[in-house]
């Protein structure tokens, strides 16, 4: 088993915007080498899939952008004609907009806002939250899951840096107060990254990828969990994500941390830390970490491409998956032509 990879955005990309560019990607990545795509389904505080949740929640259907197609059900069917899985990417878990004050979300719901210290509503690095911690917001992002899961086709659903996560700024809100205090004695502390507090926080929601795993597979059994968290322990300290905790329960079929660093060294410095520290033998068949190709003006080169491949392989680590699509299609597709002729010039399965 080798897992080759590819996110699809609707950020710096045009591909979900049409069904003939769907089917074009499909046979350009199955021609590649890639065996699964992750599409987004769940961002901007829309889904890119026809809704009943949203629809009746919040009175949206489906993103604006895409309204009349179902893109999910596009990829889902382009991507099994060329022999390609489909595991739908939840990228904005349970952050509700993008400096937006909190969006339809929050508008609706201001209850369901996650807050800081000060009292505010939490927002990090742009990005508004929903209280991770309230049995109504994960309620909410799981009936989201298990929709897509009922619905549609698919071989595996997929969190990331913002599912299960929560800026480490969030939990003081009454609620989560109350809880600590009824289990401590005590109020939480007013620094937000004392160690005990981010632990008992990250628990929490470490206990919810443990409810999404339940559901998903009581449904499907068969359907892959993924999830692709921050580095640890930044991804802990910063987004309160213990994968150390995932994996260790066994909550994840695959894991793909987001080692987005933009030289080889910086990226084998982290993958040898996920090898020799994080990992235990058995782990590692799980684990596939995700390789920035693109950001912005930045695209890797070929070379560093192939470099952080072979070291992958070099370590053990049966796979990758690249952020994101566009990336390949650069320079008359220069990326892509480096993976068909050197790692994946042989077909795999996932």
């Amino acid at each position: 088993m080798e897992v080759r990879g590819i996110w699809l955005t609707t950020t710096d990309s045009r591909v979900l915007y049409s069904r003939a560019t769907i089917a074009e990607a499909m046979d350009f990545l199955a021609d590649t080498g890639f065996n699964v795509v992750f599409p987004v389904v769940w961002n901007k505080g829309v889904t890119l899939y026809k809704s009943q949740v949203m629809s009746q929640k919040f009175g949206v259907e489906i993103d604006f952008y895409v309204r009349g197609r179902d893109p999910l059900a596009e990829v889902i069917e382009e991507a099994h004609r060329v022999g390609l899985k489909v595991i739908p990417w939840f990228e904005y878990g349970f952050a509700s907009s993008y400096q937006q004050n909190g969006g339809r979300i929050l508008n609706q719901k201001p209850n369901w806002s996650a807050i800081n210290s000060q009292g505010g509503m939490v927002v990090k690095n742009g990005f508004e939250w929903m209280n991770a911690f309230d049995s109504e917001v994960q309620d909410f992002i799981m009936s989201l899951i298990l929709e897509v899961v009922r619905k549609y086709n698919i071989d595996g659903v997929q969190g990331d840096d913002r599912l299960p996560a929560l800026p480490s700024e969030g939990g003081y809100d009454q609620q989560t107060v109350q809880r600590y205090v009824k289990e401590f004695g005590r109020q939480p502390p007013l620094h937000h990254k004392d160690s005990q507090w981010l632990q008992w926080r990250a628990n929490i929601l470490t206990d919810f990828l443990a409810r999404i795993k339940r559901e998903v597979k009581a449904i499907k059994p068969n359907l892959i969990v993924s999830m692709s968290p921050s580095v640890y322990s930044w991804g802990l300290n910063e987004y309160l994500q213990d994968y150390i905790a995932w994996i260790d329960r066994d909550l994840v079929d695959m894991i793909h941390p987001q080692l987005y660093r933009r030289n080889f060294w910086s990226y084998k410095g982290l993958v040898d830390q996920l090898v020799d520290v994080q990992f235990r033998d058995w782990q590692l068949p799980k684990l596939s970490p995700g390789v920035l190709i693109k950001v912005g003006s930045y695209r890797i080169s070929a070379d560093e491409l192939l470099k952080s491949i072979d070291y992958n392989r070099h370590r053990g680590v049966k796979g990758e998956v690249l952020f994101f699509y566009e990336g390949l299609r650069e320079n008359n597709d220069e990326l892509a032509k480096a993976l068909r002729r050197g790692p994946y010039a042989t077909p795999a399965r996932l």
